[in-house]
């Protein structure tokens, strides 16, 4: 494993913000990025999404998203499923027959999990790694779900998306989001289970419309959040008559 590493997670095809986050990182000289998946979905540019995450990526984990595009939506509500079509059509009416073969290929390759050195990789939740939502308030309505995942963690260390929230779930059950932990926006990976959120590089969710992601230094992980230009992408949504207008609405806000 890199001393240092990115993880990128729900990037929802939004390439404004996907170019910023992994222009950051490449000024941080990190080399090795993870994602968690969820490349595509809900946004405006999913070809070249998936292009770029394809070349930046060591490995990149199935979202429930990529996985709906590349089978069939399911349990999907009106707008994430009329994306799912929309997306699809857009990878199939791609004129270059080698991008397109290239495009499908690389949604086909998508792993639902990955471990090494100690961590886990995965979209949702250790138990369902491509479907499941832990959110922070199951600590308290659910607690019986937080502690069965880490029941089924064999690692210290998950990480983990989907929900668009970031922070760190331990085995309490308790969540610490990130305005918690210092200025330094640093978490100290320990010797307890972990299950720790990177957040969504497209459609954050915690009411920061910023891009988030998070460097993963030797013993820490750093929760990074930077500014986009959100115009730009709810312009391109609502461009698409596909695309519900909601879509575009949430980014501002960060919900």
């Amino acid at each position: 494993m890199e001393p240092m590493f990115a993880i990128i997670s729900d990037v929802h095809s939004n390439l404004e913000a996907l170019k910023v986050v992994l222009d950051d990182i490449e000024k941080r000289r990190i080399e090795t990025v993870y994602c968690l998946g969820d490349i595509i979905g809900y946004g405006p540019e999913p070809a070249a999404c998936l292009d770029l995450v394809a070349q930046r990526t060591k490995v990149t984990m199935c979202g429930n998203h990529d996985h709906a595009v590349f089978y069939e939506p399911a349990n999907f509500n009106v707008s994430a499923e009329r994306a799912a079509f929309w997306t699809r059509s857009v990878l199939e009416n791609e004129e270059d027959e080698t991008k397109r073969n290239d495009r499908w290929r690389f949604l086909g390759s998508l792993t639902p999990r990955h471990e090494i050195n100690g961590f886990l990789f995965v979209h949702g939740s250790p138990r369902k790694p491509i479907n499941e939502y832990l959110f922070p308030d199951d600590i308290y309505t659910n607690p019986h779900k937080v502690l069965s995942n880490f029941e089924r963690m064999e690692q210290l260390t998950c990480f983990c998306g989907h929900t668009h929230v970031p922070g760190v779930f331990v085995d309490d059950p308790y969540f610490e989001p990130p305005d918690e932990l210092g200025e330094s926006n640093r978490y100290a990976i320990g010797d307890e289970k972990v299950i720790i959120n990177v957040g969504s590089v497209g459609q954050p969710r915690d009411r920061d419309p910023r891009s988030a992601y998070v460097v993963v230094h030797e013993d820490e992980v750093e929760f990074v959040r930077l500014e986009y230009d959100i115009e730009a992408t709810a312009r391109k949504i609502r461009e698409q008559e596909q695309l519900d207008d909601f879509l575009a609405a949430r980014l501002y806000e960060g919900k």
